[in-house]
């Protein structure tokens, strides 16, 4: 199933026509992407509130590396060539005045300032987040790419582990590199972020970057990784034991299970994202742990690693149908050694949906 761009483009138009928005100048890349399909490195999009009928209005502008590119991924928009193509766009709005949203969360003061010496008829009110709001609900087609994401991750771990990847005497880097390239051969175009993994005691530091330290028995190893295609990241992390596990890990362990499993049978249309958190949390809690959780739960994956909803103790808003999530709860014990367990699913009416299948039984490899 192609991605439906026009439709995502109208349903824009309604967001802008509850704002009293003449159009919403977008200059946020991916937020391009999202709306057009095109992924060169410079562009801005003029979508109009009252364009509907044949998108005439509509324009998106780009340099002369792109008109190529711009050709064969916008076919359905008018394309102007500048190298400032957001300030292309403002100075050709002449006439009468109009009123333009504008990223406000991505353009510059500078760039801001800069617009008001072009002599447009444009008047700029901030407008963040409109376009992120409707990439908070995926739909069949990214959720397609997020799930081909996820088992791109799934596969690449599952050959790291059955190679024997995962060996006391390997050091994290090389470890790092082993599960990325695995990505690679998998199907990835990229990977989602810096692959993390932790051995022994680095467990414990939950965004720990991959060093020479070496991997012994009886170690925690902690990898949080993902892969890209199409645009679209998954995020997975898992924890295993090098050798034998002691009581000790295999409690924490199972604490941690049992506060990720919360977490995801909270998932559903309507919950509030920080009940979600405290589903998970309250488990760690109860544990005794809870000064040892240190981050929220998860977060909106998508077009970004990172994005709306939050779901953390201080989130605010509700889950929807179609939102992309992570749920990753975390104990960490300093010096020591840390767990976290971490899945990407998409919230349904029902069930939420599970995109990373890999097993989240204790593994001792």
């Amino acid at each position: 199933m192609p991605a439906d761009h026009a439709s995502r483009r109208r349903a824009l138009r309604a967001l802008l026509a509850e704002r009293d928005l003449d159009a919403l100048l977008v200059t946020d890349l991916l937020n391009i992407r999202y709306l057009t399909g095109f992924t060169g490195s410079n562009a801005a999009l003029l979508v109009t509130a009252d364009d509907d009928a044949n998108e005439g209005r509509t324009v998106i502008s780009t340099d002369g590396r792109y008109v190529t590119q711009v050709a064969a991924q916008v076919p359905d928009l008018r394309a102007e060539i500048a190298r400032a193509s957001a300030a292309h766009l403002v100075a050709a709005a002449t006439g009468t005045p109009v009123t333009w949203g504008f990223e406000s969360h991505v353009v510059t003061v500078d760039e801001r300032f800069r617009w008001d010496g072009l002599g447009s008829a444009a008047r700029f009110v901030p407008a963040p987040g409109l376009v992120e709001e409707l990439r908070m609900v995926k739909d069949e087609h990214e959720v397609g790419l997020l799930r081909e994401a996820c088992a791109v991750a799934d596969r690449a771990l599952a050959d790291l582990v059955a190679a024997g990847g995962l060996r006391p005497g390997r050091t994290e880097q090389q470890v790092a590199r082993d599960l990325e390239w695995r990505m690679f051969e998998h199907g990835a175009d990229g990977i989602s972020f810096e692959t993390i993994v932790a051995t022994g005691e680095n467990s414990a530091i939950p965004h720990h970057r991959p060093t020479g330290a070496v991997l012994a028995s009886g170690d925690f190893v902690k990898l949080d990784f993902g892969a890209q295609v199409g645009g679209y990241h998954s995020d997975m992390t898992r924890t295993l034991v090098l050798g034998r596990a002691a009581d000790w890990q295999r409690d924490l362990y199972e604490v941690v299970l049992t506060a990720q499993r919360a977490g995801r049978e909270a998932l559903a249309p309507g919950v509030e994202c920080a009940a979600v958190d405290a589903a998970a949390r309250d488990v760690v809690a109860a544990a005794g742990h809870a000064d040892l959780f240190l981050h929220g739960l998860g977060h909106g994956v998508g077009l970004e690693i990172h994005e709306a909803p939050g779901i953390g103790a201080a989130a605010t808003g509700t889950l929807v149908a179609g939102a992309a999530v992570t749920v990753e709860p975390g104990v960490y014990f300093s010096g020591r050694g840390g767990v976290r367990i971490e899945d990407t699913l998409v919230v349904r009416e029902q069930t939420p949906e599970l995109l990373t299948l890999t097993d989240k039984t204790l593994t001792v490899v």
